[in-house]
C-alpha cells in the first residue's frame, strides 16, 4: 500500500517537473528583438564597412536609380582616401584631382557612353573633388552615376 501511494506521488512530483519545464521552454521562446542590420531612409539596408575612429555616411546611386548605403569606418582624413582604401572607387588621376570611373563596381567612362560619376555632399554637388574633401561626419556623400 505504501508503495502505491509512493508511485503516486512521484508520478505527481514528475508531472508538475514536466509542467514547469514546458512553461519555462514557453518563456524562452517569446518574441525577442533580434539583431538588425541598420537602415537608413526608406528602411534600405546600409552596409558597415571599414575600420577606425572616424565614421560617415556614403551612398551610390546607379543610372537605374538603384541606391546602395554604406556606413564607412575609417582613419583616412579624406573622403576619396577611405573609399580608395576600401576599394569602393577607383580611377586616375587627371588636371582636376581623382577622376572617378568605377564606384562599387560600376564603370562609368564618359569617352566611351556619356556616363560619369558626380559627387555630392548632403545632396549637393560636391565643390571639391573626392580626393580633397576632408571627411566631415555630419555630412553624407554619395556618388551618382549620372548620363548625359
Amino acid at each position: 500500500m505504501k508503495q502505491n501511494s509512493l508511485k503516486k506521488w512521484l508520478s505527481v512530483i514528475g508531472c508538475m517537473v514536466l509542467i514547469a519545464a514546458l512553461a519555462l521552454s514557453m518563456i524562452g521562446c517569446g518574441s525577442k528583438e533580434e539583431a538588425q542590420e541598420p537602415v537608413g531612409e526608406n528602411n534600405s539596408p546600409v552596409e558597415i564597412v571599414g575600420e577606425g575612429a572616424t565614421v560617415f555616411q556614403f551612398s551610390v546611386v546607379d543610372l537605374e536609380e538603384n541606391e546602395t548605403k554604406f556606413e564607412i569606418h575609417t582613419d583616412e582624413t579624406t573622403v576619396g582616401a577611405a573609399l580608395l582604401s576600401l576599394g569602393l572607387i577607383e580611377g586616375e588621376d587627371g588636371p582636376y584631382g581623382l577622376y572617378v570611373m568605377k564606384v562599387n563596381g560600376i564603370e562609368a567612362i564618359y569617352e566611351e557612353d556619356g556616363s560619369y560619376w558626380a559627387f555630392y555632399e548632403n545632396g549637393e554637388y560636391g565643390m571639391t573633388g573626392v580626393d580633397l574633401t576632408d571627411i566631415d561626419p555630419s555630412v553624407a556623400y554619395s556618388f551618382v552615376q549620372t548620363k548625359d
